[in-house]
């Protein structure tokens, strides 16, 4: 499997850092190019990658094409390179608001896509990926694409409708948990405790929550009960987070997350 990098910022590199450690492709397989020489050393000599001469290289030594540069310079890169880029190929995208629609008629003719919203959890290998591929897109070219996205780690087919909801929901998420260990971290310093202490413990709550949900089945409220014990310290936490609104911030932070995708 050759795969090509266009772009070669955190999450490309996250990406590429998955799929070398879990041997989907070799070093060798990744081509790659970035306007900034630095962001190509950078994944070079972190993974082995192979650094291409120009956007049209990359697209000529590869069989699956990622498009990993920022929403607002798509159009420029596709333009591009769209004369180059031949129908046994498929390209993929891992940019909010970029519809299949508008990415084939930006390309001008019929070619395989897959639009995806990979996060940075990537990094560590825990990323959730949604899969949204066009009707080019024969069965043997989503399994190639879905076994590259699982090199980092979970990937999901799901209609295009719901791509917004993904942005909110997975793919801008992780900001919010970050700013949630922060939180509890800086409490626990109020209360005495060592700050990378604080944070171990904070970040290890947080892993060890989401995998009862995961591994359990059962639903987040029933787990929040569990550690709710009549006239005990949960249930008082939890009664602030209720009066100072935590579930409906958290919730209007993902609605604008969400209209923010679709305005892109």
């Amino acid at each position: 499997m050759k795969i090509g990098f266009i772009g070669c910022g955190n999450m490309a590199g996250a990406m590429m850092g998955g799929i070398v450690k879990n041997q989907i492709c070799s070093p060798e397989e990744i081509t790659v190019h970035d306007l900034l020489p630095a962001a190509v050393e950078r994944v070079q000599g972190a993974y082995g990658v192979t650094p291409a001469s120009s956007n049209q290289a990359v697209v000529e030594q590869s069989q699956i094409i990622v498009l990993a540069v920022k929403p607002q310079f798509y159009e420029d890169v596709i333009r591009e390179i769209a004369p180059s880029v031949q129908e046994q190929q498929i390209i993929v995208t891992i940019a909010p608001g970029k519809t299949l629609a508008w990415l084939a008629e930006t390309f001008g003719k019929d070619l395989p896509i897959v639009r995806t919203m990979p996060n940075t959890p990537a990094m560590v290998g825990e990323g959730i990926t949604a899969v949204c591929p066009n009707e080019n897109v024969a069965p043997e070219m989503l399994d190639s694409v879905l076994k590259m996205l699982g090199g980092f780690g979970k990937a999901e087919v799901i209609p295009e409708r719901l791509m917004d909801a993904v942005v909110a929901v997975s793919g801008s998420s992780p900001a919010y948990i970050f700013m949630l260990i922060e939180a509890m971290a800086d409490a626990a310093v109020a209360e005495g405790m060592p700050r990378q202490q604080a944070y171990t413990f904070a970040s290890q709550a947080v892993l060890g929550s989401a995998k009862m949900v995961l591994e359990t089945g059962k639903h987040p409220g029933e787990l929040k009960d569990m550690v709710c014990s009549p006239a005990g310290t949960t249930i008082e936490a939890v009664q602030v987070l209720e009066e100072t609104g935590f579930r409906s911030s958290v919730m209007q932070a993902m609605r604008v997350c969400a209209k923010k995708s679709r305005s892109m």
